[in-house]
């Protein structure tokens, strides 16, 4: 649901559900991915005003060094535990829908929904990974990428159907319902937030359809700017809306300087083992992979960089420039780096009209 100009934008955390985070290095501070961490930094981001926050569920890490994305919590169940913990946040789990039938699913985030006391969201994974999903029998070779958009399209309706309506029937090509009930009903109005991302054309089309919240991305700000403007433009011929997202991993010191010495200490440190297998999972070509390798570095997404002063105009421009309604948010320490942020930056961005 888009913001028109001079409206709010929302700001939000990815929070450090799986060890390592967003940096793939050995010289970060530590984040070990399990429950205090997690618990500390949704209990701080409430506490800071910020919008939203966000687990990814993660099946399988990428080896290395680090061991990088080794250890994780589950997303639904860890975010039932943030609600409890937090008054006003939004708490947005993710789902694969490989993996999770859609019944079990709209079960499972209404109860989220309830416990948050109509905070919900829920965060749709139509994509997989072979290896993460083949360890526990659940990759078919047999569907194509196409063939999973569309099997998420049929998972899509049926849980939004089962959050409004007394019963359902559905006879698809890869789910039948028959007389299926899912009581209560989310407490949330419309319904819980649904949010996805997607940048291949087919996904690009499911997410701005099916959700209300599209996460972005691109190697550089003119094509952060290319597909948010192209996902706003898709849900106007929909006859829609859309929010854009985008992450954002901020590097914050004293001083300029300082800050990035620390780019240079984690860059430095930058786990190639993991790296690699990060990038082989997402399919890029065995002849590409050094080079790919060290075109990624240590770090998984946009930075900002600098002090604090220096890096609230790098968000904002980052959000501007990129025409985005938001961010989702990385820090290498998330509890420093969220009372830097609700203190030092939040402030003056709630301030700005774009």
């Amino acid at each position: 649901m888009y913001d028109s100009p001079g409206t709010r934008h929302d700001f939000g955390v990815f929070l450090p559900v799986a060890n390592g985070g967003w940096i793939i290095s050995s010289t970060t501070p530590k984040l070990d991915g399990l429950w205090q961490q997690n618990l500390q930094a949704a209990v701080t981001a409430d506490e800071q005003g910020l919008d939203f926050v966000m687990s990814m569920g993660k099946w399988r890490g990428f080896g290395g060094e680090t061991n990088h994305w080794g250890t994780s919590m589950e997303s639904v169940t860890m975010m039932a535990g943030i609600a409890q913990a937090t008054k006003r946040v939004k708490v947005w789990a993710t789902v694969h829908t490989l993996l999770h039938n859609p019944a079990v699913t709209a079960k499972m985030i209404t109860t989220l929904d309830h416990i948050s006391g109509g905070r919900a969201g829920l965060n749709i994974v139509a994509g997989a990974y072979k290896d993460e999903f083949g360890q526990m029998g659940a990759w078919n070779p047999n569907l194509s990428h196409d063939d999973r958009y569309e099997l998420a399209e049929e998972w899509t309706t049926i849980v939004k159907r089962l959050w409004s309506e007394p019963s359902v029937d559905f006879e698809g090509k890869y789910f039948t319902m028959k007389d299926c009930v899912s009581d209560p009903k989310p407490i949330s109005r419309p319904r819980p937030d649904l949010i996805c991302a997607g940048m291949s054309d087919r996904g690009f089309r499911f997410s701005v359809r099916e959700s209300d919240a599209c996460f972005i991305g691109g190697r550089t700000p003119d094509e952060r700017r290319d597909a948010s403007r192209r996902a706003k433009r898709v849900a106007e011929e929909m006859g829609t809306s859309i929010k854009t997202y985008a992450m954002c991993t901020l590097i914050y010191a004293e001083t300029d300087a300082k800050a990035e010495a620390l780019v240079k200490t984690y860059a430095e440190g930058a786990d190639m083992g993991a790296i690699i297998a990060m990038l082989q999972s997402w399919g890029v070509p065995p002849e590409r992979i050094a080079t790919a390798a060290s075109q990624q570095g240590a770090f998984m997404t946009q930075t900002a960089v600098g002090s604090p002063a220096t890096c609230a105009e790098k968000v904002e421009e980052f959000l501007s420039y990129c025409e985005l309604d938001g961010l989702m948010l990385i820090f290498p320490d998330y509890v420093e780096g969220l009372k830097m942020f609700g203190t030092e930056i939040l402030p003056g961005l709630r301030e700005k009209v774009w």
